[in-house]
């Protein structure tokens, strides 16, 4: 009998597993870089491929043994570039922000001068934060979005990139709810001499289903995760073109990691063959209606969303008219099994750790199958509970009404 993610014989860890799993299932999960992946991938992902070791390329390995593993990896680059139309592909990156490393790595040099997003105005730790390895190793300059429209202000943007003449700029957010023109940033990029890498993680399955319009034809290297609207496993990966082919997939290895996750890799594999489905499409066309209805109604009952909705898969609710903060939102929802994270607005006078915003994604739900009016549902439920904050007696029967919501969509039947 083949072993299954289910036949765990650690007591103690098994039991961890399973009160997460409970978790998962009696929670209603908003959380925009979220989803849950079906069942295919968590098989592939605790298959026996966990105990090859890979150190290389399909072909070019450095441990014999790896005929398996090679076919699976050539199989998950050929399903990525169909998926994306991408020229050249590196599926070994462990997570997006290793993709994003090895990117910057492979086109400049420590010391240069990078520019990306500001984390405060939507951006990304990779993007050029000063804790992260993106603002340690270079020099960042910081371009965000203009403080009456809340969108991305490209002729400033323009103006910025002549100002400093970065060597890379890098495009692509975490929680920016409008869509990218990143054949704009492309061209401003090479007017001045620079690279441009856009950063597709939050958006992956929006572009491969041309719900997004795509950077592939007009960026230098993309990079993604494989598990937020992709509903893959946990990962990243790097898209480019041939030209920059060996560069990328030197610094990836021996550059920045060794051996390759190849049954996450599997994984990856599995992924890329899901969202060539029709049915794919349609789940990430649900994604954003879900998204666009949540939206619409924070707005009709007096809340303020930031750049008035949304055309992806999150929204930003700015909480300053209801006189609460983003930290205390999320730990009042938390407390009735509902999970958001507090999120920056744009110009934001609260310290990140406070905030005065929440990010709102609808992956997750979608996945589970949740509609219109199931979001409907959910929006009441998060207006009862802030409007309410400190009365008790509202907890009980917002509880029951979570439950009976989640106990309608399960995950895994």
């Amino acid at each position: 009998m083949a072993l299954t993610v289910e036949q765990i014989t650690d007591p103690h860890i098994a039991s961890i597993i399973d009160q997460e799993r409970e978790r998962q299932q009696q929670s209603i999960n908003l959380i925009a870089s979220e989803n849950y992946a079906p069942r295919e991938i968590l098989q592939a992902t605790g298959s026996v491929l966990t105990n090859k070791y890979a150190e290389g390329y399909p072909g070019k390995r450095y441990y014999s043994g790896c005929e398996q593993v090679d076919q699976v990896e050539q199989v998950a680059i050929e399903r990525c570039k169909k998926l994306f139309g991408a020229q050249h592909v590196n599926v070994q990156p462990h997570a997006g922000s290793q993709a994003n490393m090895a990117a910057y790595l492979a086109l400049i040099k420590p010391g240069d001068t990078i520019m990306g997003m500001s984390l405060r105005e939507g951006g990304h730790l990779t993007h050029g934060h000063p804790v992260n390895f993106s603002g340690l190793f270079f020099k960042v300059v910081s371009y965000g979005v203009n403080k009456e429209t809340e969108l991305i202000d490209y002729d400033e943007l323009e103006r910025h990139a002549q100002r400093h003449q970065p060597k890379l700029i890098i495009s692509g957010a975490s929680a920016y709810p409008r869509t990218i023109d990143f054949e704009r940033i492309s061209h401003i990029a090479h007017t001045v001499g620079a690279y441009h890498v856009a950063d597709i993680a939050h958006i992956a399955g929006l572009v491969a289903t041309k719900l997004h319009p795509s950077p592939i034809p007009h960026a230098d290297v993309v990079t993604s995760t494989t598990h937020k609207t992709l509903r893959g496993p946990r990962g990243g990966l790097i898209m480019c073109k041939e030209k920059y082919a060996q560069a990328i997939d030197k610094m990836v290895m021996p550059g920045i990691q060794g051996g390759p996750l190849m049954h996450v890799i599997a994984a990856k594999a599995v992924c890329f063959k899901l969202a060539q489905e029709k049915s794919f499409v349609e789940y990430q066309k649900q994604v954003i209606a879900n998204a666009r209805t949540m939206a619409q109604e924070f707005e009709r009952r007096g809340y303020r969303v930031v750049t008035g909705g949304t055309d992806n898969h999150l929204f930003l609710v700015d909480l300053r008219s209801k006189k609460i903060t983003g930290k205390r939102a999320e730990e009042i929802l938390a407390m009735t099994n509902i999970s958001i994270n507090r999120n920056l607005i744009p110009f934001d006078p609260e310290k990140p750790l406070i905030t005065s915003g929440i990010r709102i994604g609808t992956p997750a739900i979608t996945t589970r199958g949740m509609k219109e009016q199931d979001v409907l549902e959910i929006v009441d439920i998060i207006d009862t509970l802030l409007l309410n904050e400190g009365n008790e007696t509202v907890f009980l029967p917002i509880q029951n009404r979570v439950k009976k919501l989640c106990d309608q969509f399960p995950i895994y039947d």
